[in-house]
């Protein structure tokens, strides 16, 4: 199947904040504990300015999900390095579309000129840290039990790729 990928934009606000909430309620992929409100869109689109991002729609135009490089820190020592993140609707999941997200953002990140892209997961995440780990990242930090989200501790594993 042929995907398109744009980037992010208000009008992707609804559909963007709906699959980050769905992670939020049913997983670990995505820290906060409760629903965030679509006017969370905008932070969103603050912490991206300047970097690679996408929605990705499938040839029939359905959301498919989004990915996004954001800088690590504002200190110019580290202007170098970004986070990276995707969600990937459920029912859009192990059909290779994380690998085209992530073929997608570390060709930018390699236009953009950036040294190192880093991943924080959670440690009940195991499904993405086997991604990154598949993908050429490797862990390089880990704060233990740094977290905590419904009533259970997490550790947050920083993963590394560098470009």
């Amino acid at each position: 199947m042929e995907y398109e990928f744009t980037p992010i934009s208000p009008e992707d606000r609804e559909a963007v904040i709906d699959t980050f909430n769905y992670y939020i309620e049913n997983s670990f992929a995505a820290y906060p504990e409760t629903r965030v409100p679509y006017e969370f869109f905008n932070f969103f689109l603050q912490a991206i300015s300047g970097y690679p991002n996408a929605v990705v729609r499938d040839k029939n135009k359905n959301f498919v999900g989004f990915c996004m490089l954001r800088p690590h820190s504002p200190v110019p020592t580290f202007s170098g390095t970004a986070e990276i993140s995707y969600f990937i609707r459920p029912e859009y999941t192990g059909k290779g579309i994380g690998s085209l997200m992530l073929e997608y953002l570390i060709s930018g990140a390699g236009e953009k000129g950036l040294h190192c892209v880093l991943a924080s997961i959670s440690s009940l995440n195991e499904g993405s840290i086997r991604f990154h780990s598949q993908h050429g990242f490797s862990e390089c930090g880990r704060f233990r039990e740094a977290g905590k989200k419904k009533g259970k501790f997490f550790d947050t594993v920083w993963m590394q790729k560098l470009l």
